[in-house]
């Protein structure tokens, strides 16, 4: 149900969505897939734990730690969604990988995920928050990867390097090294294997059989879908399938189903796509530059108040 409403909310506001889903995960991420397993097996005997004291909020918090997405809840999500006339995509691998592809072939305008892998994947936008409830009022983040990339004075590959340096799902990292060392040494070193042949491997033990090329190869050349062939369709809702499947199946309120698959058809007649921030509230950008500028004081902060009370945002612009 909140897909069915979260995509509605997109659509009924001009946007076109398309969903991507994960393929064959790559054997770089047996390791992370592993440690999943051991956090699922704890949160198993704790939440037994819980039970057994009587710990409501543990019980709630612990449960929620379980939930898993299987086969079948795909399957069903891309029914749902072709009974909706959304398209959808089945990545051979990773599904931040392929929603690069999409945005870099023009298919679609940016990747929407709460992973920024998106971005090692080399995504052109990521935006993230897109489908997050109204309810938390999360502002929509926008990445642009250019924008990135010359903000913090990199490279593509030493942006790689530097996200590999800082964790990633498909190797380990370097013991000692945080965020504000690592992106030091990629900016003195430029590389991965230049810092491991400077840095004093006792303060940081480089890992045995560390397999951080092969990560790097992972981002800068993933198995994608071929997006140059693809086609996506939007296409007119099935009410008809939807309240059989909904309803008949899945016990929801007809009412709501089919309010929400004629919302569908309506917005399938518009004239034109919206705008993003007609959507959502714009709070403006951020940059490095931006961080550096001292905020004004006295008369001088508070004309600066006065000037931006309408919004940071303005139309047309």
């Amino acid at each position: 149900m909140g897909m069915f409403y979260r995509t509605i909310r997109m659509v009924d506001n001009g946007i076109k969505p398309v969903y991507v889903f994960d393929g064959k995960p790559p054997e770089l991420k047996s390791g992370e897939l592993t440690k999943r397993s051991e956090r699922r097996a704890e949160a198993e005997k704790q939440l037994q734990e819980a039970q057994e004291a009587g710990e409501a909020e543990n019980i709630e918090k612990f449960t929620k730690r379980l939930v898993k997405v299987t086969k079948q809840h795909n399957d069903e999500c891309k029914k749902l969604l072709t009974l909706m006339g959304i398209p959808y995509v089945e990545a051979p691998c990773e599904a931040e990988a392929s929603c690069a592809a999409l945005v870099k072939a023009g298919k679609v305008y940016a990747a929407a995920t709460e992973d920024m892998d998106g971005l090692t994947f080399g995504t052109p936008i990521l935006m993230r928050h897109l489908t997050a409830s109204e309810a938390k009022k999360l502002p929509v983040q926008e990445f642009h990867f250019k924008k990135v990339l010359q903000d913090m004075g990199l490279t593509e590959e030493q942006f790689v390097d530097l996200c590999i340096l800082l964790g990633s799902d498909y190797c380990e990292t370097i013991r000692g090294i945080g965020p504000k060392r690592a992106i030091e040494l990629i900016r003195q070193h430029k590389s991965i294997e230049e810092i491991i042949q400077n840095v004093d491997t006792k303060k940081y033990p480089i890992p045995e059989d560390w397999l951080y090329k092969e990560a790097r190869d992972l981002f800068l050349h993933p198995d994608v879908v071929q997006a140059d062939s693809l086609e996506l369709n939007w296409i007119e809702p099935d009410e008809e399938g939807l309240v059989k499947f909904m309803c008949g199946e899945k016990q929801f309120s007809e009412d709501r189903i089919r309010n929400g698959a004629k919302k569908l058809t309506k917005s399938r007649q518009g004239s034109t796509q919206g705008r993003l921030d007609d959507f959502f509230k714009v709070t403006g950008s951020i940059t490095s530059a931006k961080r550096k500028e001292s905020e004004p004081k006295g008369p001088a902060k508070k004309k600066a108040k006065a000037g931006t009370a309408g919004g940071k945002f303005k139309k047309g612009r």
